[in-house]
């Protein structure tokens, strides 16, 4: 695991990733040269990095799902990796489950996925069998979770102080795109930097970045290695819960604070459930809450449970054995406009 001090960094970083180095070393207790050298020095061994995807409405119109890959023996790793190659592939796990992989999806449309399934995945050598699952919903995401190594008041000053009001922006265009992917590589990467990559005036990106940052139309996530991280361990849980109060029992699981991914998913489970866990150990005491927090007549039902072995991909981000970045894939581009207030 990180040191304490490397932990609380990350920690700060999750709360206001371009938050001032000033307010991030007041939040984690240090020095702002010291809280700048140890993130640099995190980033450069991949233990730690700083990552940017779609959110709001730009998101809500796209089509989200995951996919279970069962693969020929010796094979998963293989397709596993040609499968993170693609952009629309956000992010992708070993599992040792019914199925060999999990891969996280995303298309334009329900009709864009069903051709990417039908002439993209079958046409891997070595992929058996896959069952689909779209997230009509999701209630937490990988971005809310913390490693907690900080104390509250401190991590709520960063989360108010990043917070802007702002007016949803009524498009998505290149120069949107062109931001995305340069965050995409390093969050924290400086305006006059930014600028110069996209060739355009510092103003103009720290306005726009500003306007995307605090609608919620752009998500800045700080990501660690997994294996060290307080919580190495990966858990998928697919739930029944009763269709009536689904939303209610999906949100009750979206706030225990081992959740990394809450959402309603189609199929025989409604709910999809991904905790990342201090031990193996700790999924038999996370069914034990589930079953204490959801007694009868509110049955939850677990249909299906399995250990994520060994990541690939993280949200546009290539990872070795251990977790740690290696390498970066820009995430499935869309272009059209959002939808505007009257």
């Amino acid at each position: 695991m990180l040191s304490e001090d490397d932990l609380k960094l990350v920690d700060a970083l999750q709360s206001g990733p371009r938050a001032p180095w000033s307010a991030v070393a007041k939040a984690a207790g240090m020095s702002a040269f010291t809280a700048a050298r140890r993130w640099q020095r995190l980033v450069e061994r991949g233990d730690a990095w700083i990552t940017a995807y779609r959110g709001g409405d730009l998101r809500g119109r796209m089509v989200l799902s995951f996919v279970e890959i069962g693969c020929a023996p010796g094979c998963a790793l293989d397709i596993a990796r040609r499968l993170a190659a693609d952009s629309r592939v956000t992010s992708v796990e070993c599992t040792d489950g019914q199925h060999d992989l999990l891969v996280h999806v995303v298309a334009r449309s329900l009709q864009d996925l069903a051709e990417y399934l039908t002439h993209q995945l079958s046409a891997v050598s070595g992929a058996v069998s896959s069952r689909t699952h779209v997230l009509p919903r999701l209630f937490r995401e990988g971005d809310t979770w913390r490693v907690r190594a900080i104390p509250p008041g401190r991590r709520d000053t960063l989360l108010r102080s990043s917070v802007r009001r702002a007016s949803l922006p009524n498009r998505f265009d290149p120069l949107d795109h062109a931001l995305l992917e340069v965050l995409g590589e390093d969050g924290r990467a400086p305006a006059s930097e930014i600028a110069a990559r996209i060739g355009t005036g510092e103003t103009t990106v720290r306005w726009r970045l500003a306007v995307l940052l605090a609608s919620g139309t752009l998500i800045l996530c700080c990501e660690i290695a997994r294996s060290l991280s307080p919580a190495p361990v990966t858990a998928m849980l697919r739930i029944r819960v009763q269709p009536d109060p689904l939303a209610v029992a999906a949100q009750a699981l979206a706030a225990l604070p081992e959740t990394r991914i809450c959402a309603a998913v189609s199929g025989e489970a409604n709910v999809l459930l991904i905790a990342w866990l201090t031990s193996q150990r700790q999924i038999v005491a996370l069914e034990d809450t589930l079953a204490a927090r959801f007694p009868p007549p509110h049955h939850l039902e677990i249909v299906d449970r399995a250990v994520m072995a060994r990541p690939v991909k993280l949200m546009g981000r290539m990872l070795d054995a251990e977790g740690r970045s290696v390498g970066q894939v820009p995430l499935f581009s869309i272009q059209f406009p959002l939808k505007t207030e009257d």
